[in-house]
């Protein structure tokens, strides 16, 4: 009787010890939108492959850098990078893991999903609340033979603290010196005009709702809700549709191995083929992890996206990272990433 007690016991503690390091082994993350369908296929990927799961928190770049730095996650997810001070003060190291395009998207009746043609500097202009009608002539002139109504412009924009908000009005401050000046680049802005919707789902939501409404969301988002996105000018001067090769075209002059903390800002980049609103998406993990095998478990996550994941994120209009990038990434994850005694964890 006593030898049952003793394997009930054994084999009860053996259960436990597996479901405590199964627990252990699923991560938490929050933080960008923009990112959010790629993160959730590499999740679903990744649990058939090692069994281990990801939650991941749509809530914005804003509250996931607020999040990692609360340590209530794993890991922070931004688009916007943050500059090396802030990373040292806060102990945090950062990476890029997936790049795309961010895209302006209208309600208009009679317009064809690409068929509209706006520069930086107007869209600048709409949201300054300058040019309110979209028959203005600042527009009619880029669209000679383009039907546009006599009708008001509604502009939607984020609410929330957002990389997508900043990649977006970091090119608008590059192409129009009144908005950098009133404006500025940011996560979170005061915005002159409009009306605000939390998330790049928000924004959708929002522009497909108000007839005459413009707004920007990342890529992915305006194929899935099949919106009606516009064409942009880009700095050599050509009009282009959002793809996979111009996000590249953007990316391709990027020195990832020379910037510090790999803060690399892909907005108005040169290139006849770049399109102008690209960017990538970072995460941040602490440089010394208290739980170490939960921080050697978010970088085993994305080793298998790195190596796993490209066809799902080009599936989805995402870019991937070059494996030279990809490489930079996980020699630095050697030299940073460490246990709470000093030991390498990858």
């Amino acid at each position: 009787m006593r030898m049952k007690q003793l394997l009930a016991t054994l084999i009860i503690g053996i259960s436990a010890a597996f479901a405590s390091n199964a627990m252990a082994a699923d991560i938490t993350g929050a933080g960008a939108t923009f990112p959010y369908p790629i993160y959730a296929k590499w999740a679903e990927m990744y649990k058939k492959a090692s069994g281990n799961g990801l939650n991941y928190q749509s809530v914005g770049s804003g509250a996931g850098i607020k999040q990692i730095k609360a340590r209530t996650v794993d890991f922070g997810a931004s688009d916007m990078p943050l500059p090396a001070d802030e990373l040292n003060q806060a102990g945090l190291f950062q990476f890029p893991a997936i790049m795309g395009g961010v895209v302006t998207v209208v309600n208009l009746d009679g317009i064809a999903p690409g068929q509209l043609k706006l520069t930086g500097a107007v869209v600048a202009d709409i949201y300054l609340g300058k040019i309110t009608k979209w028959n203005d002539q600042a527009i009619v002139a880029l669209n000679p033979g383009v039907k546009l109504p006599a009708e008001d412009i509604t502009v939607v924009h984020r609410a929330d603290s957002s990389g997508t908000s900043f990649l977006f009005t970091d090119y608008l401050s590059k192409t129009n010196p009144e908005f950098k000046s009133k404006i500025g680049a940011g996560t979170a802005v005061k915005w002159a005009t409009g009306v605000g919707g939390k998330g790049n789902d928000g924004v959708a939501a929002n522009v497909q709702r108000i007839k005459g409404s413009i707004g920007y969301v990342e890529w992915a988002y305006a194929k899935k809700n099949k919106m009606s996105h516009t064409q942009l000018k880009n700095r050599d001067g050509a009009f282009l549709q959002p793809d996979d090769d111009a996000f590249k075209a953007a990316a391709a002059n990027a020195d990832w191995a020379k910037t510090p903390g790999f803060s690399v800002v892909l907005t108005d980049q040169p290139g006849k083929a770049a399109w102008p609103i690209t960017g990538a998406s970072y995460i941040l993990v602490y440089k010394q992890q208290a739980d170490a095998a939960k921080g050697k478990e978010v970088l085993k996550f994305f080793d298998y996206a790195f190596k796993s994941g490209d066809a799902a994120a080009a599936e989805l209009d995402y870019v991937p990272m070059p494996d030279s990038v990809a490489k930079l990434v996980q020699d630095a994850w050697k030299a940073n990433m460490k246990d709470a005694s000093g030991k390498a964890i990858w």
